[in-house]
């Protein structure tokens, strides 16, 4: 299977293989990624240049294109700021799996196009650097190493679609190109 793409119009595979660069526990603060005193700046060179610093000095370098990050529950816990995630972007991450997500950073980073998968008991289940096989559609992670199978969740079809597209302002673009040239609604079939 194919990693995924992390262009702004990225293409989710129906199952994908990744490795597992990282495991959080519970209740992470998203902005520890690159450090709260950096959680400003939009820097991409720079934030990945203190991407995990506190926990693993060259994590970045570590990292491979199609790279995924495992978690606990309430992943992204604190104030759901964007730059710790532009920082795993950068560095190769393509999706995250985790028990659970704080609402925000849920949000946030669906509109922006990344996958994050609910998987309850996922923690548990696999090591960094295990390589996972993710069914969306069918609800399952498969940690290869070991042959275990989670069931997880199976994302909204709408929540599918901005994965897709690379993020929800590509698709709400992809979708008003399908209109008619001057903005309006298409013509039904009567004509009106």
């Amino acid at each position: 299977m194919s990693a995924l793409e992390t262009t702004s119009r990225s293409t989710v595979p129906d199952v994908f293989d990744g490795r597992v660069a990282w495991v959080f526990g519970d209740d992470f603060d998203i902005d520890l990624i690159i450090g709260v005193q950096n959680i400003k700046s939009y820097d991409t060179e720079f934030l990945l240049s203190v991407c995990m610093d506190a926990y693993e000095s060259g994590f970045a370098g570590k990292v491979q294109q199609g790279d995924l990050l495992v978690a606990g529950r309430n992943f992204g816990y604190g104030h759901p700021h964007y730059p710790p995630m532009v920082a795993m972007r950068a560095a190769g991450i393509v999706a995250v799996v985790a028990e659970s997500y704080a609402p925000g950073f849920y949000r946030g980073e669906t509109f922006n196009g990344l996958p994050l998968l609910r998987c309850p008991g996922v923690t548990g289940a696999v090591e960094r650097w295990d390589r996972l096989r993710i069914d969306w559609a069918r609800g399952q992670v498969e940690n290869v190493r070991t042959g275990d199978r989670l069931a997880s969740e199976v994302p909204p079809e709408r929540v599918q679609q901005i994965w897709r597209a690379g993020g929800s302002i590509p698709l709400l673009r992809a979708e008003h190109a399908r209109k008619d040239g001057h903005g309006g609604e298409t013509a039904n079939e009567e004509g009106t």
